[in-house]
């Protein structure tokens, strides 16, 4: 029973790495990264990624300190554990508070980043940009009004690109989610087994 208490914080910190990992093929995810790039192109949802990464890489380093606290049986790192579990718990569901409030926002954004690329197809740049999309998601055009021939030469039976960008974002905010979720339960293990093992040290020292 003590090797598994003693085990919560290196699990902590094994997580921790796992949402890093997450984080980092978010943010540099070659499809994501090509949609969101040019002037002018929204950052709401590397925001939402970078507090995940923030938040992973608290994870990791207060499941350090707290595998070091069960090692040693210190009361004190024990319970600065504990308590930066806390934090980063709070953390959490601010992000989350963020991410569900923000959801509507990040995908409205990428339409209307996409929707000017092609007011703007006289440029290269809006050219460039829309071609992207098409590439990437493909799709072609927001709307039967907005679909540009040229650009969408040579593609048929693609879906809009409105539609597919809603898509492609829900999909990446719902692995958000869902690592946020898995990262709120074990931390709320961590606190539990750090409570726990901070109960018996102190038993454990009454006792003798």
């Amino acid at each position: 029973m003590l090797s598994i208490i003693i085990n919560a914080p290196l699990l902590l910190q094994l997580s921790g790495l796992l949402v890093l990992a997450v984080g980092l093929w978010l943010r540099f995810d070659p499809e994501t990264a090509e949609l969101l790039t040019g002037d002018g192109a929204p950052d709401t949802f590397f925001i939402a990624v970078y507090i995940l990464l923030g938040a992973g890489g608290l994870m990791t380093i207060v499941g350090f300190f707290g595998c070091f606290g069960a090692v040693r049986e210190s009361q004190c790192l024990l319970a600065s554990f504990f308590a930066c579990l806390i934090i980063i718990f709070g953390a959490e569901i601010a992000a989350g508070v963020f991410g569900f409030v923000n959801k509507e926002q990040i995908i409205e954004e990428v339409q209307k980043f996409y929707s000017s690329s092609l007011v703007d197809v006289t440029t290269p740049n809006g050219t460039d940009i829309a071609s992207i999309y098409h590439r990437t998601l493909n799709c072609c055009g927001g709307s039967t009004s907005d679909v540009n021939k040229e650009l969408c030469e040579g593609q048929q039976d693609v879906q809009d690109c409105l539609t597919a960008i809603t898509e492609f974002f829900d999909e990446k905010l719902h692995i958000m989610g869902y690592t946020g979720i898995g990262m709120a339960g074990v931390m709320i293990i961590g606190m539990i087994f750090s409570m726990v093992l901070c109960c018996a040290i102190r038993n454990n020292r009454e006792v003798i």
